[in-house]
C-alpha cells in the first residue's frame, strides 16, 4: 500500500501491522481486517493500527462495516463533550484526546479531537483535520519506529501530545516575557489584544486536555484484563506528565492574567491623567471666556470703555482669576 497524506476510498489514511516487536508493516483496510478475523493465533503484543479520516463521508460506513469496534466509540464520536479522557468500554480503552492542528498558531480554532477505539489486537484513530501529534507518530512509524503493544502506541501518542504541549507553553511564556518585558520598559503598545487571544487559547487547551480524572481513576483502578502491568504503568505516567504540562498551563494563565490587570491599572492611571489635564486647560481658561463672552455682547454701558488704561486693566482681571484658578485646582489634587 502507499502511504500518502490522503485518504484512500474508505477514508483510511495508513494501515500498519505489528507483529513480534518488529516495525509496523504497511496495510490497507481490506489486508487489516483479514488480519483480525483470521484463525491463524496471534501474539499477545500483536496489533494493528487503522487511521481514519472522518471528513471522508465512507470513514465511518466502512468502520462500522469491517471493523469489531464497540458502540461506545461511536457514542463518542457524536455526542457533544469533547473532554479528554480514557475510559473502559467491554475491555476496550476508548480514549477521546484534543490535540492542536499540524500549523498551530494560537487560534482557538486549531484545537480539534482525535477519537481512538484500543483493543488487544487493534488500535483505531480518527480525526476530521491534520493533528500534530498524531501525524508525528504516523511518520516515526513510517520510519521504522516499533510499537510493543496497542497500549504502547496509546502511551506513545500521549508522550507525543504532552511533548506538543510543553512545547505550546514554552512558546507562549516566550510571548508572555517579551510582552512583560516592554511593558516594564514602558513601551508596550497594543498588546492587551495579543495577551487577551493567548489567555482565550490556554484555556481552552485547559478545559479540553486536562483528562478527566474519575474515568481515568477507574480505567487504572479497575484496568482491562488483557493490558500488561508495565503498559498500564506506562499510562499512568502519560497521564501525570499530562497533568504536570496542564498545571504550568495554569499558571502561565494566572501570570497572563496579573499582566492584564498592571496593563489595565496603567491605561486607567493614562487616562486619568489625560483627564486631569484637560480639566486644567479648561479651568484656566475659564475667566478669558467669561470675560471675552461678557465684553463681546455690544450692548451700552460696558465699563473702562473710554478708559485709556482699560485693556490693561481687563487684562490684569484675568490674570488674577486666571492664577487663582491653578492654584485652586492644584491645592485640590493634592
Amino acid at each position: 500500500m502507499d502511504i500518502t497524506y490522503g485518504s484512500d476510498k474508505n477514508g483510511l489514511l495508513c494501515g500498519y501491522l505489528f507483529e513480534n516487536g518488529a516495525p509496523g508493516t504497511p496495510v490497507d483496510l481490506a489486508q487489516a481486517s483479514a488480519w483480525l478475523r483470521s484463525e491463524q493465533p496471534k501474539g499477545q503484543s500483536d496489533f494493528v493500527w487503522l487511521h481514519f479520516n472522518l471528513s471522508d463521508a465512507a470513514a465511518e460506513a466502512c468502520i462500522h462495516k469491517q471493523l469489531d469496534v464497540v458502540p461506545e466509540f461511536f457514542e463518542a464520536l457524536h455526542e457533544g463533550s469533547r473532554s479528554t479522557r480514557i475510559e473502559d468500554a467491554h475491555d476496550n480503552l476508548i480514549a477521546v484526546v484534543n490535540d492542536v492542528a499540524y500549523e498551530f498558531a494560537f487560534d482557538p480554532a486549531e484545537i480539534a479531537t482525535l477519537w481512538l477505539n484500543v483493543g488487544p489486537h487493534l488500535a483505531l484513530s480518527a480525526r476530521s483535520h491534520p493533528l500534530r501529534s498524531i501525524d508525528r507518530m504516523r511518520a516515526a512509524v513510517k520510519n521504522g519506529k516499533p510499537l510493543a503493544s496497542s497500549v504502547a502506541f496509546l502511551n506513545t501518542l500521549l508522550h507525543e501530545q504532552g511533548d506538543v504541549l510543553v512545547r505550546i507553553v514554552r512558546d507562549a511564556t516566550v510571548q508572555v516575557d517579551v510582552i512583560e518585558d516592554k511593558f516594564l520598559v514602558g513601551r508596550l503598545h497594543n498588546r492587551r489584544a495579543d495577551l487577551g487571544k493567548l489567555r482565550r487559547v490556554l484555556v481552552r487547551l485547559q478545559r479540553l486536555l486536562a483528562p478527566e480524572p474519575g474515568a481515568l481513576f477507574r480505567l487504572l483502578r479497575l484496568p482491562p484484563p488483557w493490558i500488561s502491568e508495565h503498559d498500564l504503568e506506562e499510562l499512568r505516567q502519560a497521564t501525570e506528565e499530562f497533568s504536570l504540562t496542564i498545571r504550568d498551563m495554569s499558571e502561565l494563565k494566572e501570570r497572563i492574567k496579573l499582566l492584564q490587570e498592571e496593563i489595565a491599572a496603567q491605561v486607567s492611571e493614562q487616562t486619568n491623567q489625560s483627564v486631569f489635564t484637560l480639566t486644567m486647560v479648561t479651568v484656566l481658561a475659564l475667566p478669558i471666556n467669561i470675560v471675552a463672552g461678557l465684553l463681546g455682547m455690544n450692548v451700552g454701558g460696558i465699563p473702562l470703555a473710554q478708559h485709556p488704561e482699560g485693556f490693561w486693566v481687563v487684562v490684569a482681571i484675568i490674570l488674577a482669576f486666571t492664577v487663582f484658578a491653578a492654584w485652586y485646582v492644584y491645592k485640590q489634587k493634592k
